[in-house]
């Protein structure tokens, strides 16, 4: 492993600390942690010796002798890892999250684990050669599937065929020396809103992924909470009705059969065949297919159409969150993973059907939002991941 990590809640607060909030002089992480100056001195030359902190120049002047800053040292270096349905993407990071550099590219993830796996670590190697990057410090992965937290390994995954039970953790661990941890995507973009999102700001939040998959991450007093078997924000099988589409899932009904892309994709394909929108039939002419990218532009464009099948998903979507908002109480909802044109439509009827079915005392001041985070905030997410794991008190 490449660094040792802390050795005491202390030393785990101060990695913390400089790694959410970035350089910090000694009185600073002093004054923050409510440590003496002993005992502040003894722990920061700790995490020197052990090659987690170093200086990084000196301090703006408090009067008197100026200190130098300390930050995580450069050395420590996170991976992120966001396998999709059709795409597989690669981060490294530097100690306090930023993405370094980064490469993505298709592959097909219903050819298995080990090819898809074997991708990633390819695009990965790159990276690390570019960069000159040496042994990682960890390796956060996120998968669009439901994740035995404590196994890393994905469990019947719908979006995953052939990966159930799949060590991925224990297979990329032995691969590259560091420790690893696995998590379904919705809870690695949850702590991405954590880390440099709007959830920054909130001890208690939702984080609602829309796209192929529907899941929900759940941060509750600051902290990720995957209940007792991971299974905490699966969302995206909960059953509408018993004669619903059918899902990938081999049931019928599910919020994802309702409201996933692929679902907009079909009710507007849909509407098409019915002849109810010449908007989506013109995009679809030639080729007799439509992506989600179409609906959303055709809602953009006033297509009636587009915006009703829209609406009709994010009124389910919103049910659900009735049920969730009343029973967790958090301080936001953020979605994310709406495609261009959807999300402002969908936000719209959301947000009436949760503040109209919902107490005041629930939601009186509660925001429900967009996420204003790009495509990079699942590889901030797996890399808060690992490093939370990293930087944890033994």
């Amino acid at each position: 492993m490449t660094c040792v990590g802390p050795e005491n809640p202390d030393q785990a607060r101060l990695l913390r600390l400089l790694r959410d909030d970035g350089p910090r002089s000694r009185v600073e992480l002093g004054d923050a942690v409510g440590l003496s100056r002993t005992r502040l001195v003894a722990e920061v030359g700790r995490l020197v010796a052990q090659g987690l902190v170093e200086t990084a120049g000196p301090a703006a002047s408090r009067g008197g002798r100026r200190s130098s800053l300390l930050r995580v040292a450069a050395r420590v270096r996170f991976a992120g890892i966001a396998v999709g349905p059709a795409q597989v993407d690669v981060a490294l990071t530097d100690g306090e999250l930023n993405v370094l550099a980064r490469r993505r590219e298709p592959v097909d993830v219903r050819l298995g684990p080990e090819p898809t796996l074997a991708r990633a670590l390819d695009l990965l190697g790159k990276l690390r050669a570019e960069l000159g990057v040496g042994p990682l410090t960890g390796v956060g992965v996120a998968l669009p599937a439901p994740v035995a937290f404590r196994e890393g390994a994905p469990v019947s995954p719908p979006a995953l065929p052939g990966w159930h039970g799949y060590g991925v953790r224990d297979a990329l661990a032995a691969e590259l020396g560091c420790p690893v941890l696995v998590d379904n995507d919705a809870n690695v973009l949850a702590l991405g809103e954590q880390q440099t999102g709007t959830g920054r700001a909130f001890d208690d939040f939702l984080y609602l992924k829309l796209g192929t998959a529907i899941g929900c991450g759940l941060v509750l007093g600051g902290t990720l909470h995957r209940g007792a078997t991971s299974g905490a924000g699966a969302i995206g099988h909960l059953r509408l009705a018993d004669d619903g589409p059918r899902c990938a899932c081999g049931e019928n009904g599910c919020l994802e059969a309702y409201c996933s892309d692929d679902a907009l994709v079909r009710e507007a394909l849909a509407a098409v065949g019915a002849g109810r929108s010449a908007a989506l039939a013109a995009r679809s002419a030639g080729t007799g297919t439509l992506t989600v990218a179409d609906v959303g532009k055709a809602a953009v464009a006033g297509d009636a159409a587009a915006q009703a099948l829209i609406r009709d998903a994010a009124r389910r979507l919103g049910r659900v969150l009735v049920g969730l908002v009343n029973f967790v109480n958090p301080g936001i909802v953020i979605i994310g993973g709406a495609a261009s044109g959807v999300g402002p439509t969908m936000l719209a009827e959301i947000r009436s059907v949760v503040y109209r079915r919902s107490p005041p005392l629930a939601t009186g001041s509660l925001p429900i939002v967009l996420s204003d985070l790009d495509d990079s905030a699942a590889m901030v997410g797996a890399a808060r991941l690992i490093s939370d794991n990293v930087f944890a008190a033994p």
